[in-house]
């Protein structure tokens, strides 16, 4: 069995979730690092981590280092995936993974050509609960898919300084509570679909508030994703098929899905734990470093960035 040493750049929130959530036996966190060196040794202090760094450059030479999980803003994300590439170290970056695809595909093409697993921290593709879903929709059980529907909704306070809502920093609902939604459908869809239709109303510094849109795919599967910084939504994701439909509460690092059957029956099922979410991305990762698994998660990763870029493409027309 392969031990590895993980390192952190960025370390905001999530970054602290991580850590909170890190339960590996092959694997420990090695080093973090900050733009300044009192924030990472306090960091690193907090939480028993052994080497502190004041530069992100510093980690990316800290040859013991054998993964990067990237945690800073969205925006800054592509330039700090392709450096932690070519210094040889494998990739798991928090969502949305890069702004657009043209982004993504120079981040593939740089982890192919250096042997190297790249991956976005998205938790829909790693709970087990839509491993045991999908497998059990391949089964026929509930016939053929018809409709998806995922909203989000998440108030947040109207400040123009917020990241949230600043465009220097990719704010805006889509890269943010968005790439869930999407990326729920995106699950279900038997094939990859296209932006049929959306809309979306802007706050004042031009970041997207709200948006509306509809997919559709060959296979004439739909789905509705409905976004919203200003109006709490439930996080309720409903897949219909001929047969049955799924209802799962809390779709984002859903551990439970009900399923209402057309003659009355319902089945509840329940998969993994939803504490456990992040934890589910470190095992899966590894399991793709050591040739466990197939890196299938990434191409879906690729259909959601191209989704993000077609919604963002009509609402500039």
């Amino acid at each position: 069995m392969n031990f590895y040493n993980w390192g952190i750049i960025g370390l905001g929130e999530i970054a602290t979730s991580f850590v909170d959530h890190f339960q590996q036996e092959n694997s420990k966190i090695a080093a973090v690092a900050s733009r300044t060196l009192a924030k990472a040794e306090r960091f690193a202090k907090e939480h028993g981590i052994p080497t502190a760094y004041g530069s992100f450059e510093e980690l990316l030479a800290d040859r013991s280092i054998d993964i990067v999980y990237i945690a800073v803003p969205n925006r800054q994300h592509i330039d700090h995936i392709l450096k932690a590439l070519s210094a040889g170290k494998h990739v798991l970056c928090e969502k949305a993974i890069t702004m657009n695809s043209a982004e993504l595909a120079e981040a593939m093409k740089l982890a192919e050509e250096n042997g190297l697993i790249l991956a976005e921290a998205m938790t829909i593709f790693n709970m087990p609960l839509y491993q045991e879903l999908k497998s059990q929709i391949d089964s026929k059980r509930f016939g053929k898919l018809k409709m998806i529907q995922a909203p989000f909704g998440s108030y947040k306070e109207p400040d123009p300084t917020n990241r949230f809502f600043n465009p220097d920093l990719a704010g805006g609902a889509l890269l943010d509570i968005g790439t869930y939604a999407v990326s729920f459908a995106r699950w279900f869809f038997t094939a990859q679909p296209t932006v049929v239709s959306s809309i979306m109303q802007p706050f004042s510094t031009g970041v997207d508030e709200q948006s509306a849109t509809i997919l559709q795919n060959e296979a004439q599967e739909m789905a509705t994703v409905s976004l919203s910084f200003q109006a709490k939504m439930p996080k309720q994701g409903i897949v219909a098929f001929e047969d049955a439909y799924i209802v799962i509460n809390e779709y984002p690092r859903a551990d439970e899905a009900k399923i209402f059957f057309n003659d009355g029956t319902v089945e509840t099922i329940v998969s993994g734990d939803s504490n456990q979410a992040l934890n589910y991305e470190i095992t899966n990762m590894i399991k793709m470093i050591d040739g466990e698994q197939s890196n299938r998660s990434l191409f879906l990763t690729k259909d959601v960035i191209d989704l993000l870029d077609q919604m963002q493409q009509a609402w500039n027309k």
